[in-house]
């Protein structure tokens, strides 16, 4: 007897989570503009304009609720290529604000290309990943994947808008899920950490760090791995200890020494590829920490050697100049204490004292008027929500809907970790909105189209 599919219904989890975080920007931005008893807000008002992108980003939802998933799938390419068809038109055509010519303004309002590109961008990579056969062993499909991410966000970047540039790495997170090779992003996350460590540190820091890193993964590479790995730890005291009691000279030459152990062991073995393949990341890794600091001097120009130094090194700031904000903000944060002021009752936030405080430090409302009780909540809500999408990737019966649903939460969990850091000062500041709750009404458009392609593509599931 074949037993008969049952009903499959819509994820309500999801569905709340995603209605509970709208909800909370929109009070967040109404608490913004209050003025006090009898407020009332105009549609030609900050907080009236967002309302009318909320009515239109809902009726988008139910809209594409009702469109069958299959339609964006065989229309991926064809929409990826008409986003990057705005995004040469909006470098043309484009009204410039503060400085980079993101927007179209269409009867008053503006609209951001960049965010409806990181939807086409998902729906490509999904539709290429998703291939039969595919394989991400084969290079000519890697650099496909980077590719289709890549140029948009090139795009992006000349704009200029480096921080909505940087988002478009979350697509590295499908690509991953694909099956590209994790020692990739070891590497990648290697030289992201000397690139910023070389911000942090003078070179002849990063190069101690560079070598005694090195040797601890050539370790994994040797039989007597005790007597590799206890070389690592006894190097690493030894530099911390010494660092600034002998001659640099000196104990750079020790670390070099100590590395002839490692080196032999590997050719006494015979993996003479894994001898090139660290030769050459060591000196491209100190060739990498000298550049740096080099760019960071030579080219990069005042303003925007300051905005490095807010994120990196804020003692050398102003703190009534570059990092006035990220005072004020962690300030607001911090005066909400556990329970927050309550609502509507946020003294900075009627004062205006937290610049953009409907954009990019949105959070800061939240923590000055809910407290640490309603900022941790609304962590919990967004963890929720990735849990929920990661859940949806995972049961989903099609390649196409798990790509995307992975694109979807890498691209979540980036703009919720960069905004919130931004507004505690751990991550630099680069303009990245709140999902669901910064003002804006591309980005709402564009998170809640997602997030109702997502809803429908999980109706495809099977239940037997």
């Amino acid at each position: 007897m074949v037993k008969r599919k049952s009903a499959v219904s819509i994820d309500w989890i999801f569905l709340s989570v995603f209605l509970s975080i709208v909800l909370i920007g929109w009070l967040m931005l109404y608490a913004s503009s209050y003025q006090g008893p009898g407020f009332w807000f105009d549609f030609n008002s900050s907080i009236g304009r967002q309302t009318i992108w909320l009515g239109v980003a809902s009726l988008t939802f139910l809209a594409v609720l009702a469109i069958d998933w299959r339609i964006w799938n065989s229309l991926s390419y064809p929409i990826y290529f008409i986003c990057l068809l705005l995004l040469i038109a909006v470098l043309i055509f484009g009204r410039e604000i503060k400085g980079a010519s993101s927007w179209f303004s269409i009867m008053g309002f503006s609209i951001q290309p960049s965010e409806f590109a990181k939807i086409g961008t998902a729906l490509a990579l999904s539709a290429f990943l998703s291939k039969p056969n595919l394989s991400l062993e084969i290079n000519k499909n890697i650099l496909i994947g980077i590719g289709l991410f890549a140029v948009p966000s090139f795009l992006i970047f000349i704009q200029p808008d480096a921080g909505t540039a940087m988002i478009f790495l979350a697509f590295v997170i499908p690509l991953f899920r694909a099956g590209l090779n994790a020692s990739l992003y070891i590497v990648a996350l290697s030289l992201g950490f000397i690139f910023i460590g070389s911000l942090i540190w003078n070179p002849n820091v990063m190069i101690l760090i560079i070598f005694i890193a090195s040797y601890f993964f050539l370790g994994f590479n040797i039989k007597s791995k005790k007597v590799s790995f206890g070389i690592v730890i006894l190097l690493s005291l030894f530099s911390i200890s010494s660092y600034h009691f002998i001659n640099y000279g000196l104990l750079l030459l020790v670390l070099i020494l100590s590395g002839g152990y490692y080196f032999y062991q590997l050719f006494k073995l015979g993996k003479y590829r894994e001898l090139i393949l660290f030769s050459g990341l060591i000196v491209g890794s100190i060739g990498l920490s000298y550049g740096t600091q080099w760019a960071f001097n030579n080219i990069l120009k005042p303003h925007q050697q300051a905005r490095i130094n807010v994120w990196l090194k804020p003692h050398l700031s102003d703190p009534k100049g570059e990092l006035y904000n990220i005072i004020q903000s962690k300030t607001a944060i911090g005066s909400g204490g556990f329970s927050g002021k309550g609502f509507l009752n946020g003294t900075m936030t009627k004062l205006n004292y937290v610049p953009e405080q409907n954009t990019d430090f949105v959070f800061s409302i939240l923590g000055e008027e809910q407290g640490f009780i309603g900022s941790i909540s609304l962590i919990i809500l967004f963890t929720v929500m990735l849990i929920r999408v990661s859940i949806i990737a995972e049961r989903a019966s099609f390649p196409f809907i798990r790509y995307f649903a992975y694109s979807f939460a890498g691209l979540l969990f980036l703009h919720f970790f960069i905004n919130i850091g931004m507004t505690v000062g751990i991550m630099p500041v680069i303009g990245i909105p709140l999902p669901l709750i910064s003002k804006g009404g591309s980005s709402l458009l564009a998170f809640s189209i997602m997030g109702a392609m997502l809803l429908k593509m999980d109706l495809a599931r099977s239940r037997y």
